[in-house]
C-alpha cells in the first residue's frame, strides 16, 4: 500500500462524516501555529508520514522540523513547528500523531534492544512480527532505532521453519526441494537440537535459527556450529535477557517485540497563538 492511500483510508477513519466538534466553530478564516512536543525521551521515527497527513488534510500547512529520523529526542524538546489553518490542524492532529508515535515507539524499543549489545559483534534484527500494510514503516523504524531488517516478505529469503520441516517430512528433503528449484539461493533453517544442527550442516547451509533454546542450549549450539554457519537466535528475547544471548558469540538476535508490542512514544501537538 502505498503512502497516500494508507493516510486517506486513516483520515477517512477518523473523519468519515466531518468534524462534527470543529466545524460548528467558525474557523475557516483563522490560522494558527502549534509545536509537536516529546514527552519523555525517544527516538523520532515517522517524520514523512506525519508531514504527509498534515498536507494532505491542507496543502498550504507549513512544518519547520527541528529534528530527523533517528534523532535521540529528550523528553520536552520542541520537534518541529507548524502553521496552518486551524480547523485543518485539528482534523489532521490525531492522525498524524498515531503514526508517529506508533513508528517512534517502534524506533524508541529498538534502540533499547540495540544498546544492550553495543558491547558486543551482535546485531538484533527485526521479524515479520509487523502490522498488516504498515510493514514496510515498521521496518524502517527499526533502523531508525539502530536495528537491522530480515527478510521483508516471504518472497525475499529463504527461511524452513519448523512447520516446513514438518510439512516436508526432514529438513534434508526441505533443503533439497528448495535447492532443485532455486541452487543460488541461501538458504536458512531453523533447528531446535544437536541433531538437526548436524543434519542443517551436513547440508552446508547458510544460516542456522536457534529458536526458543535457554543460554545453555544456544552455548552449546554456538560451540557446535563454530564457524560453519551464520547463527541467529529467536525467542522469548527479553531486553533483560538479550546481553547474555549476545555474549554467547550468535551473530544476530531477531526479536518481535520490538515491532508487534512497542508502546507507542507520547508526543504533543501544543497549540499556540492565532495568527
Amino acid at each position: 500500500m502505498n503512502l497516500d492511500d494508507l493516510i486517506d483510508i486513516a483520515l477517512k477513519e477518523d473523519i468519515p462524516h466531518g468534524d462534527i466538534t470543529t466545524d460548528p466553530l467558525g474557523l475557516d478564516s483563522k490560522t494558527g501555529s502549534a509545536r509537536l512536543v516529546a514527552k519523555q525521551d525517544l527516538v523520532l521515527s515517522g517524520v514523512d508520514l506525519f508531514e504527509m497527513t498534515f498536507k494532505k488534510v491542507d496543502s498550504k500547512t507549513t512544518i519547520i522540523w527541528k529534528k530527523k529520523d533517528g534523532d535521540q529526542i529528550k523528553r520536552d524538546s520542541i520537534i518541529a513547528e507548524i502553521q496552518g489553518t486551524l480547523p485543518h490542524l485539528l482534523k489532521a492532529e490525531r492522525v498524524a500523531l498515531n503514526f508517529l508515535g506508533h513508528l517512534s515507539g517502534i524506533a524508541t524499543l529498538t534502540s533499547k534492544y540495540v544498546n544492550e549489545v553495543l558491547h558486543t559483534p551482535t546485531k538484533i534484527i527485526d521479524t515479520r512480527k509487523t502490522t498488516p500494510c504498515l510493514r514496510i514503516l515498521e521496518k524502517l523504524a527499526v533502523t531508525h532505532g539502530g536495528g537491522q531488517n530480515h527478510r521483508m516478505s516471504l518472497s525475499d529469503a529463504v527461511l524452513i521453519k519448523e512447520n516446513h520441516i514438518r510439512a516436508a517430512g526432514s529438513i534434508t528433503i526441505a533443503v533439497e526441494k528448495i535447492r532443485c528449484k532455486a541452487p543460488k539461493l541461501p538458504i536458512e533453517v531453523e533447528v531446535t537440537s544437536s541433531e538437526e544442527i548436524d543434519e542443517a550442516l551436513k547440508l552446508n547451509v547458510e544460516r542456522l535459527l536457534l529458536d526458543n533454546m535457554s543460554n545453555d542450549e544456544i552455548l552449546s549450539a554456538v560451540k557446535q556450529i563454530g564457524k560453519r554457519a551464520i547463527i541467529e537466535a529467536s525467542g522469548n528475547m527479553t531486553l533483560d535477557r538479550v546481553k547474555s544471548v549476545a555474549r554467547l558469540g550468535v551473530n544476530f538476535i531477531s526479536v518481535g517485540n520490538i515491532t508487534h508490542s512497542a508502546p507507542q512514544a507520547d508526543l504533543s501537538l501544543l497549540f499556540g497563538k492565532l495568527l
